[in-house]
């Protein structure tokens, strides 16, 4: 059987996506697994599903690279948005179904056929704990660790993958991990290792989220927007907050679909 892929990163986080509301094809984990594959398939961190929606203009469901549906993708969000511009659902503004519930989304500009700029409303944050030795643990769709660090020539994999699986992340089944270096005010630069992909991506949507919402927390309580420098690019967040919950939070950053073909599924 084939079945028509899109290919779409944002930040340089790639995802393989996938319009199936007019079939019954349902993934295996094996065959996410290979289709993420970087040698033997197409080659992604993770895989979407784009499906209809009663309530709301489309679904989405996300799946990491090692196969199992994940919880939020941040990046994902804002591709799998133009992805269904490009498959002529609904407007500028959209809204759409995760497992983590509806978001909106508003394409902000076209700097080319291919190619948007995508603002995402994300979950809200309703605790932010700060642990004995400054780590910062909070849910922004996805659960994350955000570690504070002086530069970040560091060994992102090696020391992502013990934080992941380490006892301050036990109670969530492992987190993503965030490398921090804040650059000023209102301008932070980050490395992250997601669970998962069981590695270091180019950048990560509900990370940078994670990122900005404890930097507010730990260092700077008044600033509102937040301009990220992740490895893969630029992206942008920003919130409202009581010092304590953190809500209308968005995220902005590009967008673009890198091409398409047939998956011969086996």
């Amino acid at each position: 059987m084939n079945i028509d892929f899109w290919k779409y990163e944002g930040a340089g986080n790639d995802f393989v996506l996938l319009d199936l509301r007019n079939t019954n094809f349902e993934p295996t984990e094996a065959q996410v697994r290979a289709i993420c594959d970087r040698r033997r398939g197409v080659g992604a961190d993770g895989l979407m599903i784009l499906s209809d929606c009663a309530d709301a203009d489309f679904s989405m469901r996300y799946f990491n690279s090692d196969g199992p549906e994940a919880t939020m993708c941040g990046n994902g969000g804002r591709c799998i948005t133009l992805f269904a511009d490009h498959l002529g659902i609904g407007g500028d503004r959209k809204l759409f179904r995760a497992v983590d519930g509806l978001h909106t989304a508003e394409i902000l500009s076209r700097p080319a056929p291919n190619e948007a700029v995508v603002r995402l409303g994300m979950c809200n944050v309703e605790s932010v704990r700060v642990d004995e030795e400054g780590d910062v643990l909070l849910d922004t769709g996805s659960p994350h660790l955000v570690r504070f660090v002086e530069g970040l020539d560091l060994d992102v994999v090696g020391e992502g993958r013990a934080l992941r699986y380490g006892p301050k992340t036990a109670a969530t089944s492992g987190a993503n991990i965030n490398f921090v270096k804040v650059e000023g005010e209102g301008r932070l630069s980050l490395r992250t290792y997601e669970r998962g992909v069981e590695d270091e991506t180019l950048a990560c949507g509900t990370g940078a989220t994670a990122s900005a919402i404890a930097a507010c927390s730990v260092f700077q309580s008044a600033v509102r927007h937040f301009d990220l420098a992740a490895s893969g690019g630029d992206l942008a967040v920003d919130f409202e907050t009581d010092g304590e919950r953190y809500w209308s939070i968005r995220l902005t950053g590009p967008a673009r679909l890198a091409f398409r073909g047939t998956w011969s599924v086996e």
